[in-house]
């Protein structure tokens, strides 16, 4: 615990830093570039004709609106750079603390649904599918099941879908409450995802829409998450349609991370999970 409060620690020092170094310059290019005001210096430079060189009373030149605007939006842009890299970096932190608590609190809850889904339907309580992570890499992904065994053996690798026959007694309660994703918290701590990132597609399905959806591959950038942005915005995937419209969500959210929309989609979790809103 000591260390994780150092390196928090750390990384506020590091912003603080920032911004005074920040403040600091700009200070001192406006008092660069702004003219006394009792000695007649005009910021305008004036041209010795006869000598063909500047006069000493205008070796200070304003540069133009344009040129500080673009000071101004490149250091702006150094900040937000900044700040984001150093969130990545705590995201990891509030992942774990947040996962291992949550298990820990959860935990008769979790007992509960153990012997729900037990004494339901025959099979594996807990059910692993591979899943495709961060820059492609592909590890098992689990959750409470919700469908009969071997409920895709005669169909193969497809969508959730309305009223799906395929579910258990139990499983409907937990697809429309979103209970059996509780087990993803296990996937947190291991590192293989994130609290909140673009939901994970399983091999057989991203093969096919990276081909058929430009920039698909580009939520991949980032682990993917229990919730995120697409999740709480959109349904299930049902068609190609609702794909592409979860992907413009989960590019969206990759450019606009940060603690404020983490915070946002957290909160529109719960109420998602306490309406059923977007469940099969």
């Amino acid at each position: 615990m000591s260390k994780q409060i150092y390196i928090l620690k750390t990384f506020s020092w590091l912003i603080l830093t920032m911004a005074i170094v920040c403040v600091a310059s700009a200070w001192a290019t406006v008092a660069y570039i702004t003219p006394h005001a009792n000695d007649g210096t005009s910021i305008v430079a004036s041209h010795d004709i006869q000598t063909d060189q500047l006069s000493p009373a205008s070796k200070v030149k304003a540069p133009e609106p344009a040129t500080m605007a673009l000071f101004g939006g490149g250091l702006f842009s150094m900040i937000i750079g900044f700040v984001r890299r150093t969130y990545a970096a705590l995201k990891r932190f509030l992942d774990v603390a947040f996962s291992a608590f949550g298990l820990i609190l959860i935990s008769p809850i979790l007992l509960l649904i153990t012997l729900a889904v037990k004494l339901t339907s025959r099979g594996p309580i807990i059910y692993s599918q591979t899943r495709v992570g961060k820059n492609g890499g592909l590890f098992e992904m689990y959750k409470f099941r919700t469908m009969n065994v071997d409920a895709e053996k005669g169909t193969g690798a497809v969508w959730a879908k309305k009223n799906d026959s395929r579910l258990t007694p139990i499983g409907k309660f937990l697809r429309h409450s979103h209970l059996d994703e509780l087990p993803q918290l296990w996937n947190v701590l291991k590192g293989e995802m994130s609290i909140i990132g673009p939901r994970p597609e399983r091999p057989v399905f991203v093969e096919k829409l990276q081909t058929q959806i430009p920039g698909y591959t580009g939520r991949l950038a980032v682990k993917p998450g229990i919730t995120g942005l697409a999740q709480v915005r959109h349904r299930y995937d049902e068609t190609i349609e609702d794909v592409k419209i979860k992907v413009k969500y989960d590019l969206m959210y990759i450019k606009k991370i940060c603690l404020l929309t983490d915070f946002q989609i957290a909160l529109r979790t719960f109420r998602v999970m306490l309406t059923g809103e977007g469940a099969k």
